[in-house]
């Protein structure tokens, strides 16, 4: 009995826990999703940066300086180098084969958010 108790108390925290962070999540992805204050570039601007010295990308009509985060990506810089400079959204969510980046990823990407797209 204490066993099933103790395992239903863990159970019960961890499940707060999560639930109070995805809200934390959402909170900071609310905040950042309107991008009234962010710069907007142009395609021709963004273009520029593709290569592995700056490294933009295009996910979901905002752009992402991932230049500094190219070393601590766990796939060698030539998978990331391909996307740099173009629209990246469907890499972002297939991998290019299928499989979505996990939450943490998605969560993360806002750390290198730098403006919007500019419409033509």
């Amino acid at each position: 009995m204490k066993k099933l108790t103790y395992t239903l108390f863990v159970a019960f925290w961890a499940s707060v826990l999560t639930v109070a962070a995805l809200h934390a999540m959402d909170k900071k992805d609310a905040d950042k999703s309107n991008g009234d204050e962010l710069p907007a570039y142009t395609w021709e601007e963004i273009e520029q940066h593709d290569s592995l010295d700056s490294c933009w990308k295009v996910i979901k009509g905002k752009v992402y300086d991932f230049t500094d985060y190219i070393p601590d990506h766990p796939t060698p810089p030539s998978v990331m180098e391909r996307w740099c400079g173009k629209e990246s959204t469907d890499a972002m969510r297939t991998k290019g084969y299928g499989r979505d980046h996990s939450a943490a990823a998605w969560a993360m990407i806002d750390d290198y958010l730098i403006g919007t797209v500019a419409e033509d």
